[in-house]
């Protein structure tokens, strides 16, 4: 039986929820803004993510020591992250410590005061940020595939943001931005764990209830974006070829979710799938191979990766292409579906068991449905699901003429990558 969640909603907007787990010893507590990096211009590429790191670098009330010093003392841990679309700052403590929790991540979030010397030295750390992922190969080709299947979109560009773009933030500039874009009815404060409803809305709404309404300067609705098929070599001095190959997907709260992360799991999302055992396990083509299904508000990609030996390269796509064909002509055995289908509640189900997973997903519901998916109905759409409906959406989605390839490595010659891609 689904445990007790409940949600408060402010009078400027701010929404709080709660997921209660008894028999827990310990809370997560996460302050959420609908605010990301596809929101950005490309003038203020990297603001989100620069917010995110100069929140723990001082408030009006607490150095960046300090902040630092408080969390360590009552044992817990503190962190942030931005995506696409939302920027999260989160702690778990002990349930005991939830008021000194809540007090320092509603510090950092309404009182951060971007210290100029503070944001220059922070600066160069996002850049070496930025070095780290140009020197990963395998998070590096992540980049360079959402640069070529996204193009001009903002959800091509790095969340990171550039070097260029980077340099022209000063603290002024990011305070408008946080002015500008971190409205009320965009927040949402999430607790779960060892947790009252009603007493996390009396440690939060006094705070957050004071937070202004927006200055009407806010961000421009999002547009989705047209996807750009073709073949996107970069040649780059390493032992292997990493590639990715991408079409596009379906949105985060479509309809046919269910169906479409069923199939997303027998393609090449664990070491069962099609993928993984064709290419490693009875070709020995790769050591990495998997497919992922970043969904959006509004769009979604669905990719597969692997890294090979550049004599490989050609097998390996052959290979991928030739199990996407087999997923909109021949409908899935039984017992396929079945054990994706177990495979995927198993890891919703124990995922459960966590007080971050659970705070991370009451918030992820607010922010893509409006309220609350119970795991009973998350798994009545999971049995739902057919081998009619993997078909339908393979068969939507795997064209010759949508598929976007991105290589990285030690390309030679003058070879025509897009002929490969026949599907």
């Amino acid at each position: 039986m689904e445990e007790t969640t409940g949600k408060t909603t402010l009078e400027n907007g701010v929404r709080i929820l709660t997921k209660r787990m008894p028999a827990i010893h310990s809370v997560s507590v996460g302050i959420w803004a609908n605010v990301g990096a596809r929101d950005e211009t490309p003038a203020a590429n990297g603001a989100c993510h620069f917010i995110e790191h100069m929140v723990f670098k001082g408030t009006r009330r607490r150095s960046a020591y300090e902040i630092a010093l408080e969390m360590d003392a009552i044992g817990g841990h503190s962190n942030a992250f931005t995506t696409m679309e939302h920027t999260c700052f989160h702690g778990k403590v002990l349930s005991k410590h939830l008021p000194r929790l809540t007090d320092i991540l509603a510090d950092i979030f309404l009182e951060s005061v971007f210290d100029p010397e503070e944001l220059r030295r922070e600066r160069d750390v996002i850049y070496e940020e930025i070095r780290m992922l140009e020197d990963t190969p395998d998070e590096y080709l992540h980049l360079l595939c959402g640069e070529a299947f996204f193009g001009d979109h903002a959800l091509g560009r790095s969340i990171l943001g550039t070097r260029d773009s980077l340099k022209r933030i000063s603290p002024d500039t990011l305070r408008g931005y946080y002015e500008d874009w971190y409205e009320p009815e965009k927040v949402i404060v999430a607790a779960a764990g060892e947790v009252s409803h009603r007493e996390f809305v009396d440690l939060v709404a006094p705070t957050f209830s004071n937070m202004p309404k927006g200055n009407g300067r806010g961000l421009p609705p999002r547009e989705p974006p047209t996807p750009r098929p073709g073949a996107w070599p970069r040649k780059k001095k390493l032992e292997q070829v990493h590639l990715c190959l991408a079409s596009a997907g379906l949105s985060a709260p479509d309809p046919r979710r269910y169906a479409y992360s069923l199939l997303n799991i027998i393609l090449g999302g664990n070491m069962s799938s099609r993928l993984f055992q064709e290419i490693r396990e009875k070709r020995g083509l790769a050591y990495n191979v998997y497919s992922f299904a970043p969904a959006f508000s509004d769009c979604g990609m669905l990719g597969v990766y692997a890294a090979v030996h550049p004599r490989n390269m050609r097998e390996t796509i052959e290979v991928t292409l030739e199990q996407m064909a087999r997923l909109k002509t021949e409908p899935l055995p039984h017992k396929d579906m079945e054990s994706a289908k177990d495979y995927i509640k198993g890891s919703i189900f124990m995922s459960a068991e966590s007080t971050d997973s659970q705070m991370l997903r009451i918030a992820q519901n607010e922010a893509q449905f409006g309220g609350y998916v119970t795991l009973a109905e998350v798994a009545a759409g999971i049995d739902a699901a057919r081998p009619a409906d993997i078909l339908e959406i393979a068969g939507e989605l795997f064209t010759s003429d949508s598929l976007s390839l991105t290589l990285l490595g030690p390309l030679r010659g003058k070879t025509d990558y897009k002929e490969l891609l026949s599907v």
